[in-house]
C-alpha cells in the first residue's frame, strides 16, 4: 500500500505553515511520487508543517532562516485510514509515535526549507508504506534427507569412538 499527499484543486498539493498561518504548495514531483500507486489518501489538512532553525553547517544562513521542516501527522484521529489501517500504523510506529498518536517526521539535511519539506514528506510516504505492508509469514524450511542422515551417521560415529576408549572389562 502507498500514501498520497492529496489535493483537488492544485497537482502539487498545499501545506498550512503552523507557526504563520501561509499556505506553501507542494512541489508537482512529490505529488507523483505519491500518486504512483495510491491505495491511502493523506489529505493536506491533516498534514501540519512546523519550520525552524537548523544546526550544523551553514554559517549566518543558519542562525538567521528557518529551514528544518518538522511534518506532524495525527495517526490516531485521520480519517483517511480505515481502522485496521490505523491499528496497524499505531502498532508498528509505535515507537516514534507521541502520547496522542502523532507521527513526526524531521528533514534538516538541506539548507533549503523547500528541499526539506520534500525529504520530509518522502521520509512519511516510506514510514507509512512499511507500515501498511504486509507482514510475510515465515515458511519453515524443511531440513534435506540427506543432511538428517548425515547428522545421525556422525552421531554414531562419534558415539562407537567414544565407546572405544573406555577400558574392556569382564564381569563374567
Amino acid at each position: 500500500m502507498t500514501v498520497e499527499v492529496c489535493s483537488e484543486h492544485w497537482a502539487g498539493g498545499k501545506v498550512t505553515m503552523e507557526a504563520t498561518g501561509r499556505q506553501y504548495g507542494f512541489p508537482r514531483m512529490i505529488v507523483r511520487l505519491f500518486s504512483l500507486a495510491m491505495q491511502v489518501a493523506i489529505p493536506e489538512n491533516e498534514l501540519r508543517v512546523r519550520a525552524t532553525r537548523a544546526g550544523g553547517p551553514g554559517g549566518q544562513h543558519v542562525n538567521k532562516t528557518a529551514t528544518r521542516v518538522e511534518l506532524l501527522w495525527n495517526v490516531a484521529a485521520s480519517p483517511s485510514l480505515t481502522d485496521e489501517q490505523r491499528n496497524r500504523v499505531l502498532t508498528r510506529l509505535a515507537t516514534r509515535l507521541d502520547s496522542e498518536g502523532v507521527l513526526r517526521v524531521v528533514a534538516s539535511d538541506s539548507r533549503s526549507q523547500l528541499r526539506n519539506r520534500e525529504t520530509a514528506m518522502v521520509r512519511l510516504h516510506e514510514l507509512v508504506n512499511q507500515a501498511l505492508a504486509p507482514v510475510k509469514k515465515r515458511v519453515p524450511t524443511k531440513r534435506p534427507k540427506r543432511a538428517v542422515e548425515s547428522r545421525l551417521n556422525d552421531k554414531r560415529k562419534q558415539s562407537e569412538k567414544k565407546k572405544r576408549r573406555k577400558p574392556v572389562t569382564d564381569h563374567d
